[in-house]
């Protein structure tokens, strides 16, 4: 009867592991065959879903299995139930990063540092103005996303901005440093969705102000993710140029 009880306890373990696994799987399997544009954006979201439902069914079983096997004493089911709850974790934090974006972010896509002249996308597939209605949306946001002023000559500035460019394996479509123009693609890891950055750099009494525009090719929302590119970006170029 123990041995039973001990079986049935491992194979609730080993069914939170397998499901956890699939979990996993259905989200590299999602990103995979939309690079290899196997199917459309729509239909690699929808397989991550899914895959999100799964690591949720992963991480019940699995806590039952965990909570089963310590009550009981079963040792055995410990290892294949904690595998699982381990596996179904990491597409639980995915998930919920990007449902908490969905809900806190505005449905946007174009974040500029300067809202009422923005830099101008020339060189890119599918150039476009900055959106007449997202300035306010923006500025209520991110009130934060702001034009970097250093004191650097404008030609220091820009070669800094391109190093920073090029240390991030941004794909850059165009550089002019007479003009202070740099457009570029940045492409997420996962799935390889291609941003749009264009970054302009003028001259000014106390040195150089740089401008950063970036937007999403794919989608209406964002996510707050070119918001991010833009701090992140600017907080490590006013490191590099400090003194």
């Amino acid at each position: 009867m123990p041995d039973a009880k001990n079986n049935r306890a491992r194979l609730l373990g080993s069914v939170g592991l397998l499901v956890g696994l699939a979990s996993i799987g259905g989200v590299a399997l999602s990103a995979f065959g939309y690079r290899q544009d196997w199917w459309s954006v729509t239909r690699a979201l929808a397989i991550s879903e899914y895959a999100a439902y799964a690591a949720i069914l992963s991480f019940l079983v699995s806590a039952a299995a965990i909570f089963h096997a310590v009550s009981r004493r079963r040792r055995g089911a410990l290892l294949p139930a904690t595998l699982g709850l381990l596996a179904a974790l990491p597409i639980l934090a995915m998930a919920a990063g990007w449902e908490y974006a969905t809900r806190t972010t505005p449905p946007i896509n174009d974040i500029s540092t300067d809202t009422e002249n923005p830099p101008v996308f020339w060189d890119t597939p599918t150039p476009t103005d900055y959106p007449a209605g997202n300035a306010s949306a923006q500025h209520a946001a991110y009130p934060d996303v702001a034009p970097l002023e250093v004191s650097l000559a404008p030609a220091d500035a820009f070669t800094l901005a391109r190093a920073l460019v090029r240390d991030r394996g941004w794909e850059i479509l165009a550089e002019d440093e007479s003009e202070g123009r740099i457009e570029a693609v940045a492409t997420s890891f996962l799935y390889g969705f291609k941003d749009e950055v264009a970054i302009r750099v003028t001259e000014i009494d106390t040195g150089a102000r740089i401008d950063l525009r970036s937007r999403s090719r794919l989608g209406r929302i964002d996510r707050g993710a070119n918001a991010k590119r833009i701090r992140t970006f600017l907080a490590d170029l006013s490191k590099k140029a400090q003194p």
